[in-house]
């Protein structure tokens, strides 16, 4: 079983502006639209998990529904999911440990954790193994940021560096137990 988070990031730590805008993502040009690694990153995975924010970001995104894999909604305030991905989104709330429970007992085990309030989550209950973190060379000053307060210190090992683009640095770390 295994916990990985995916994210780009600007330089000073913020994955979304001030008002949620993530048009600066695309602030280095990539005329040959490379992923990065995520296709890599979706054949390894079972599932998607992420907050209602992400999910509502998805949705406003204006096409179809981008994900291949089950995606599991964390959400207290979202009651239902739209028709048209019931079989392929399912709603959950409660405890990040009986969440856990419900994912692996559907045969889910390598999720990929997805926005920034549950990646949080997830560390304060230190439930993320890898995390692999793309940095923008931007600085937005403020936002929303990756990472907030935590319980208790958690220490990764540093795996690899990639550059993307010669200006992109992805960053890929293990966390120590």
């Amino acid at each position: 079983m295994k916990n990985t988070v995916f994210i780009a990031k600007s330089l000073d730590g913020f994955i979304a502006g001030e008002n949620g805008d993530i048009d600066w993502l695309n602030s280095i040009p990539n005329p040959d639209k490379i992923d990065m690694g995520y296709t890599e990153l979706i054949q390894k995975i079972d599932a998607i998990v992420m907050g209602r924010a992400t999910y509502e970001t998805v949705l406003g995104f204006g096409i179809d529904w981008p994900y291949t894999k089950h995606v599991f909604v964390l959400s207290h305030s979202i009651n239902s999911i739209q028709k048209d991905l019931k079989n392929k989104v399912t709603l959950l709330h409660g405890d990040l440990n009986d969440i856990l429970k419900t994912i692996h007992k559907k045969g889910y085990h390598n999720l990929y954790i997805d926005g920034g309030s549950t990646i949080q989550n997830f560390l304060n209950e230190d439930l993320i193994d890898e995390m692999i973190l793309t940095t923008i060379p931007i600085l937005l000053g403020s936002g929303f940021p990756l990472f907030g307060n935590l319980n208790q210190p958690l220490a990764f090992d540093h795996i690899e560096s990639k550059v993307f683009l010669n200006q992109i640095v992805q960053d890929r770390y293990r966390r120590r137990r």
